[in-house]
């Protein structure tokens, strides 16, 4: 597709049927949007990380619905050309009608493309009354960071036959029910593939292996300067670049010619 193509679900299937590989990174604000767009990215992803990178919390669950706005709304002022994909923030979609009123509010106020949940086989419902009445929905799966005081800390998911299975059907009940886009974080590397394999639609992995349709990275991760200790999932693209734009169109590049993730950034 043409550089100044603005990006679709439909563009991002394609890419998906054609074996093309798809770049996104987190962003919160115009300057690294623009960035971002310039790299090659075809997806943005108003991440609710933005507490923990941004606002410094221990997690992602102070992170509000005003500030996913607010953040999102700066992105969408910048963004001319990648899909902007915004996190709904924790509890604000613990039932179907708050999920519609606070998915329309990202859409209206927070120029989003897409609304991302985390959940499985519980937001079957939540994902059709979304998707019906016209707002795109991307699903997350494995390891869910609002859900992180339930998982007992951050750790590879569904690394038991039986766990994994119950990913692999959730994957497919949330397609069923309309999601556009799925979000693998920190499954095995072989259940990723699994479920790629198994769905029409993409899937962008983080500590996922190789083998989904797509990555993500946080920015600040992809730039070496999140604080404490870097994600083993992650690399530090800014190492081997002469500037931030560098940095950025290495990302790209690398998750395009499939050189990223490496082993060494994989789980089994």
């Amino acid at each position: 597709m043409a550089d100044s193509e603005a990006i679709t679900s439909l563009s991002l299937l394609r890419l998906k049927e054609r074996g093309e590989k798809i770049a996104c990174v987190t962003a919160y604000d115009a300057s690294f949007t623009r960035l971002l767009e310039d790299a090659g990215t075809e997806i943005v992803l108003v991440g609710d990380s933005l507490g923990m990178v941004v606002q410094g919390q221990d997690s992602t669950l102070p992170v509000t619905m005003e500030q996913m706005i607010y953040h999102a709304s700066c992105v969408g002022r910048a963004g001319r050309r990648a899909l902007r994909v915004v996190d709904m923030p924790f509890m604000s979609y613990s039932s179907t009608a708050q999920a519609l009123d606070n998915a329309a509010r990202l859409m209206r106020e927070g120029a989003a493309h897409m609304v991302k949940l985390e959940g499985g086989r519980e937001l079957e419902a939540t994902v059709r009354a979304l998707t019906e009445r016209g707002i795109p929905v991307c699903a997350h799966l494995g390891l869910l960071p609002q859900s992180v005081n339930q998982l007992g800390g951050y750790r590879v998911q569904a690394r038991e036959a039986q766990a994994a299975k119950a990913l692999l059907d959730d994957a497919r009940l949330l397609e069923q029910a309309g999601a556009s886009l799925l979000v693998l974080e920190c499954i095995p590397a072989e259940l990723a593939r699994q479920v790629t394999e198994s769905l029409h639609i993409p899937t962008i992995g983080i500590g996922a292996g190789p083998h989904c349709d797509g990555q993500v990275l946080v920015l600040y991760d992809l730039l070496g300067i999140t604080p404490g200790k870097r994600p083993k999932f992650s690399r530090n693209f800014l190492a081997d670049a002469p500037d931030i734009p560098g940095a950025l169109k290495a990302f790209v590049t690398a998750v395009k010619s499939g050189s990223f993730p490496a082993t060494e950034h994989s789980f089994s």
